[in-house]
C-alpha cells in the first residue's frame, strides 16, 4: 500500500520535472516565453433511462402500515438444543463478542430467533404477559381496522400495535380464519388513521412491479421492491389456496404486511417464504387481494367465515382419466365419493361424476372448485353441472356449511387392480392390465392379489392387498364383472378404463390403458 503510494510519487515528480526542463529548453531555444494551457477532465455523466422511483408510493402508504407484536401469558424456557456453530451455545460467548453484541441489540438468537422462541404458554395460563411473536399488519379503515396474518396473532393474548412514529396502541382480536391465514384486529383510538385500500388483484399481471412494506425482524419499518413472478401457486397450505409469487425480498417479521402495487393499493398480503436457509431467496406468497377483501369483510362482521359446502371427496382429471370417461380435455373435478348425508349426495351427486363448472363456469381443477364453493354463502342454491356416463347432465344443490374441522376431501393417490382366472376371456382382459384378483374378504368388490411389476398398473401405484369396487362406474363383484365393462368399453372405442380402487387409507381412482383385439 505504501510502497504503491511513494512509487506514484515519484513519477509524478519526475513529470512535473520534464515538463519544467521542457519549457525552460523553449524559453532558451526562442528567447520568447509562451502561454500553457491546462486541461482538466469534465466529472463523469452517463445517459441511461431513468428507473421509476417508489419513493411517492412508499411515502403515500407507510403510515398505513404497522408492527403488530403479540403478548401470551408464557414463561420463558432455557432451549438446551440451540448451539453456535462448533457446539458452544450462544450464553458462552463471550460478552463482548460482536456476534453476541448484534443479536442481543436485535431481541434475537444466532439463529435468528427471537424472544418468542425461547418461552410457551403456562399450563394455567397464569404467566406473566410477554412477546411471543412479532409480524406486520395495515389499517383498511380510518377508524382502526387493520389486517394481518392468523398465524401472527393465533397464540396471542394480548396485541400491541406499533405505528410509523413509535406509537404504541393496543389492539383487540376481531376475528380470525385459519383456512386463508387471515385476521382482523382493532384500535380504538379517536385519531383517523391513514389506511389503504385493495387493489383488484385480477389486472395484476405477471411481470408488474410490487412493494412490500413491514417490519422484518423487528428492524423497524422496510421497504422491498420487486415483480410478480406468478400467480395461483399453491403450496399445500389449505384447500384455498390461490398464492401470488413475488420476488421482493421477505422475511421473518414481514407476514401480515401489504404488498402495493404502484398505485398504492394492496395486491396481497405476506404470508409465506420458501427459504431452504430462512432467509429470503426471492420466493414469497401473498394472500391476492381479492381472497382477502371477502374474508376480512365477514371477520368484520361476523367475526368469523361462514362457507358453502358441498360434501364430496374429489381429486384432479389427468389426461388418462379423461379418456377413459370420454372426455375432451383433463379438466374439472373427480367425484371420488359423497359424503353421506351431505348437500352433495341429497342432490343427487355420485362417485365417478365429473364437476365440470358451477353456475355455468367452468371448473378447472379440485382446487378451483373448492375456491368457487366456499366463497358462497351457505343455504343457496347452485346448479352443479356434470360429466356421467358419457354425457352432460347437471344438479342443483342447496350448499350447507362448512363444518368447523372440515378438511379438504381429496386424494391424489393411484391405485389399480389384478384378476382371478375364471374363463380364458376374463383371465386375459386382467392379465392385459398387469393385475390379478380373488374375491374380497368382505363380499365387496374384487381383491386384487398381485401386480405385475412391469405393467401400467404397477407404474401408476396399484398394489396388492387394495380392492376394486367400480370399473367405468359400474360396481364389480367378481372377475367377469371386471372383463365385462373392459370388453364393453372397448366396443366403444374406449382406450382406458377408470377404476376404482378402496385401500386402507381411502378410496381414489386411476385410469389403466386397454389393450386392443
Amino acid at each position: 500500500m505504501f510502497r504503491t503510494i511513494k512509487e506514484r510519487l515519484s513519477r509524478s515528480t519526475a513529470l512535473k520535472a520534464s515538463a519544467a526542463a521542457g519549457l525552460a529548453v523553449a524559453v532558451l531555444a526562442t528567447g520568447v516565453p509562451f502561454e500553457i494551457s491546462r486541461s482538466y477532465a469534465d466529472a463523469v455523466t452517463v445517459q441511461a433511462p431513468q428507473v421509476p422511483s417508489f419513493a411517492n408510493v412508499v411515502d403515500a402508504v407507510s403510515p398505513a402500515v404497522v408492527s403488530v407484536r403479540v403478548e401470551s401469558r408464557v414463561n420463558p424456557v432455557a432451549d438446551d438444543d440451540e448451539s453456535f456453530g462448533l457446539g458452544r451455545g450462544f450464553d458462552e460467548l463471550p460478552d463482548d463478542h460482536p456476534l453476541k453484541k448484534f443479536f442481543r441489540q436485535f431481541g434475537q438468537d444466532q439463529n435468528g430467533h427471537g424472544p418468542q422462541d425461547h418461552q410457551k404458554a403456562t399450563p394455567d395460563g397464569k404467566g406473566r404477559l410477554r412477546p411471543v411473536a412479532q409480524g406486520s399488519g395495515f389499517f383498511i379503515s380510518e377508524d382502526g381496522y387493520l389486517v394481518t396474518n392468523n398465524h401472527v396473532v393465533s397464540d396471542g393474548a394480548a396485541f400491541v400495535v406499533v405505528l410509523t412514529d413509535g406509537t404504541e396502541l393496543s389492539a383487540k382480536l376481531i376475528g380470525k380464519d385459519p383456512r386463508t391465514d387471515l385476521a382482523v384486529l382493532k384500535v380504538d383510538d379517536k385519531r383517523k388513521f391513514t389506511y389503504v385500500k385493495w387493489a383488484d388483484d385480477e389486472k395484476v399481471r405477471v411481470g408488474d412491479w410490487v412493494v412490500a412494506v413491514g417490519n422484518p425482524f423487528g428492524l423497524g419499518g422496510t421497504v422491498t421492491a420487486g415483480i410478480i413472478s406468478a400467480r395461483g401457486r399453491d403450496i399445500g397450505s389449505g384447500p384455498y389456496d390461490d398464492y401470488l409469487q413475488v420476488d421482493a425480498a421477505v422475511n421473518r417479521g414481514n407476514s401480515g404486511g401489504p404488498t402495493f402495487n404502484l398505485s398504492g393499493e394492496v395486491v396481497g398480503i405476506n404470508t409465506a417464504i420458501f427459504s431452504p436457509s430462512g432467509g429470503s431467496v426471492g420466493i414469497a406468497f401473498a394472500i391476492p387481494s381479492t381472497t382477502a377483501k371477502d374474508v376480512v369483510a365477514d371477520l368484520i362482521k361476523d367475526g368469523s367465515v361462514s362457507r358453502g359446502w358441498l360434501g364430496v371427496q374429489i381429486q384432479p382429471v389427468s389426461k388418462d382419466i379423461a379418456d377413459s370417461l370420454g372426455l375432451s380435455e383433463a379438466s374439472g373435478a373427480l367425484v371420488v365419493s359423497p359424503q353421506e348425508g351431505s348437500p352433495g349426495q341429497k342432490a343427487g351427486i355420485k362417485n365417478g361424476d365429473v364437476v365440470t363448472a358451477v353456475n355455468g363456469e367452468t371448473v378447472k381443477d379440485p382446487r378451483d372448485l373448492a375456491r368457487r364453493i366456499g366463497a358462497m354463502a351457505p343455504g343457496k342454491k347452485v346448479e352443479v353441472s356434470l360429466w356421467r356416463d358419457g354425457k352432460p347432465t347437471s344438479v342443483t344443490v342447496d350448499l350447507g356449511t362448512l363444518p368447523a374441522e372440515q378438511k379438504q376431501a381429496s386424494n391424489d393417490n393411484t391405485t389399480p387392480e389384478q384378476a382371478a382366472p375364471p374363463k380364458p376371456a376374463t383371465e386375459k382382459a386382467l392379465t392385459d392390465l398387469g393385475l390379478t384378483v380373488g374375491p374380497s374378504d368382505d363380499g365387496k368388490g374384487v381383491a386384487i392379489t398381485a401386480v405385475d411389476p412391469d405393467s401400467d398398473a404397477a407404474d401408476k401405484g396399484v398394489k396388492e392387498g387394495e380392492k376394486i369396487t367400480s370399473v367405468n362406474n359400474q360396481e364389480v363383484a367378481n372377475a367377469q364383472d371386471i372383463a365385462k365393462v373392459i370388453n364393453q368399453a372397448k366396443k366403444d372405442g374406449r382406450t382406458k378404463a377408470l377404476f376404482q380402487i378402496q385401500s386402507d387409507s381411502g378410496s381414489r381412482f386411476v385410469a389403466l390403458p386397454l389393450t386392443q383385439g
